[in-house]
């Protein structure tokens, strides 16, 4: 073989050794595209996944129900300056010839009436009283709760705050039955420039309304001191009758007053009531009495 034809035939094999390296890498190129649409399709199917999680729990969480809370058993209060019969006020506040009904915003809500009365028997001194009820009603709150446990909360804070009346002289408490669903007598004697004043103080919760009963009463200008047990026995009739008063008024025929279960209206949550009905302080027998005297009758 020349030494022409052998360098042809080197020449021919270079190219064909050339060609089959192009071949190659033009195989790879193609491949590498279809690599990367798989391993696209594969990041877009786990994207789907989580996607269609979420929609799931968002639907989910939209079908959950709302917070609810049951409703108000009581929705209104009764005139305060009439919750208490004729003959109840003839026998705690006898000179007094009309009820003073306190300011309110809301008297759905809150409201207090207070009576004054001063029985002068000139030389011989004088006998004054003073009452005051005061009612709070409580709406349902989802925040808050329901109203029941709400008034529950205000009735024992009233409590605490007889009990801790600054000046109060022999302080004592004991439950009142009968009285609504719960009710607390506060008794304590209260010095004072006119003499000394016997403070009777009875809470009593009924549903989702409160009642305060501030009673007080002194022996002004040498006359004596009224009796205690008597002031109280009359502030715990009065509680009663204004319990029994709260009941009427919502269609329960005062059952809760003598400690029977009374029918719940059904009434939509609203803001609860946030403030004291009274516009006079718990311990109510810091009230002077009136400079200018009443005959007796």
């Amino acid at each position: 073989m020349s030494e022409g034809t052998m360098q042809r035939r080197a020449q021919r094999e270079q190219r064909d050794q050339r060609a089959k390296r192009l071949h190659r890498v033009l195989v790879c190129a193609a491949a590498v595209p279809v690599m990367l649409v798989a391993a696209g399709c594969s990041s877009d199917s786990g994207s789907g996944d989580s996607t269609d999680k979420a929609a799931k729990a968002a639907a989910s969480a939209s079908a959950s129900p709302s917070p609810t809370v049951e409703a108000a058993a009581y929705g209104k209060l009764p005139e305060p300056c009439k919750v208490l019969s004729k003959k109840t006020l003839k026998d705690l506040v006898p000179e007094s010839k009309s009820g003073k009904e306190g300011k309110s915003d809301d008297i759905s809500t809150r409201a207090n009436c207070s009576w004054n009365s001063l029985d002068n028997n000139g030389v011989k001194g004088s006998q004054f009283r003073w009452l005051n009820v005061s009612m709070l009603r409580f709406e349902s709150d989802v925040t808050r709760g329901p109203a029941d446990k709400l008034a529950q909360e205000y009735f024992e804070k009233q409590v605490q705050d007889a009990q801790a009346t600054v000046g109060a002289k022999g302080a004592k408490s004991e439950p009142v039955p009968g009285t609504g669903d719960e009710a607390t007598a506060v008794r304590y004697e209260l010095k004072k420039k006119e003499g000394t004043f016997k403070q009777q103080t009875v809470v009593a919760r009924v549903e989702n309304v409160v009642v305060t009963i501030d009673y007080n009463g002194a022996g002004l200008a040498g006359d004596k001191s009224p009796s205690a047990d008597d002031l109280v026995k009359d502030a715990k009739k009065a509680a009663k009758e204004a319990v029994a008063a709260v009941s009427e008024a919502n269609g329960a025929g005062g059952g809760k007053a003598s400690g029977a279960p009374s029918k719940s209206a059904s009434k939509s949550p609203s803001e609860s009531a946030s403030k004291d009905a009274s516009d006079e302080p718990s311990g109510g027998a810091s009230k002077s009495p009136s400079k200018k005297p009443a005959s007796k009758s």
